[in-house]
């Protein structure tokens, strides 16, 4: 079934936007034009205005889902400082909103759109939703999840203090370096592991691949109904 688009947003918004391709070849949504473009990071700070595809990420059987997402046409995720996570702000269809962008493993973003944002744009699965958004120039706190928590707990005080030294970019990239692999096993290795490079006076990650381009480590979700 065709993407449905909403009647009357774009001159509601003022949001420019380009029409919409069938989609890659795995079936993931992309878009074909959005304002702006040069090198990345070369307009950081201004404006980016796209159309996208709002999509259900496929569920497990007899599992249900409440939040959506899409994926960033290349020409606005070119556009963004950084190949793995973006801080944000901006809209959807006149929506408000502030989140991070998450990397796709292939150099571009996809954005998780949570139901008080869709419900709040009047937006459905399956429209073509006017985005636009501007990297944020201070970066927010990253929410610290459990295990890590705990473990940061237990942790001299010199952990802990290293820790609380760091700048958010860079215990951002801790948790996203914890949270990212599937197996328990490692996601727990990796919470030591954090633990002793900061007792060592290690400030970020390493060896963490933000993009997930070249570990294969990330990737967006996959739409429900698309090509297998």
């Amino acid at each position: 079934m065709a993407p449905r688009k909403r009647a009357g947003r774009e001159k509601k918004t003022g949001v420019r936007g380009g029409p919409l391709g069938a989609g890659a070849p795995d079936g993931r949504p992309v878009g074909r034009r959005a304002t702006g473009g040069g090198l990345r990071g070369a307009n950081a700070g201004a404006e980016i205005s796209f159309e996208a595809v709002l999509c259900t990420p496929r569920a497990e059987p007899g599992r249900r889902v409440s939040w959506a997402f899409l994926v960033l046409p290349h020409g606005a995720s070119a556009q963004l400082p950084s190949r793995g996570q973006v801080a944000v702000a901006g809209a959807v269809s006149g929506r408000r909103f502030r989140t991070t962008l998450e990397p796709d493993g292939r150099g571009g973003h996809w954005m998780k759109v949570g139901r008080a944002l869709r419900l709040g744009a009047g937006v459905a699965a399956g429209d073509v939703v006017h985005v636009q958004m501007t990297a944020r120039t201070s970066e927010p706190e990253p929410r610290v999840p459990g295990d890590l928590r705990r473990a940061l707990g237990a942790a001299g005080a010199r952990v802990r203090a290293a820790w609380a030294d760091i700048t958010p970019a860079a215990r951002r990239d801790f948790v996203h370096w914890i949270t990212s692999p599937k197996r328990e096993e490692t996601r727990a290795k990796r919470v030591e592991a954090t633990c002793d490079m900061l007792a060592k006076g290690k400030r970020r990650p390493c060896c963490f691949d933000r993009s997930g381009m070249y570990s294969a480590s990330l990737s967006c979700p996959e739409a429900e109904g698309a090509r297998g």
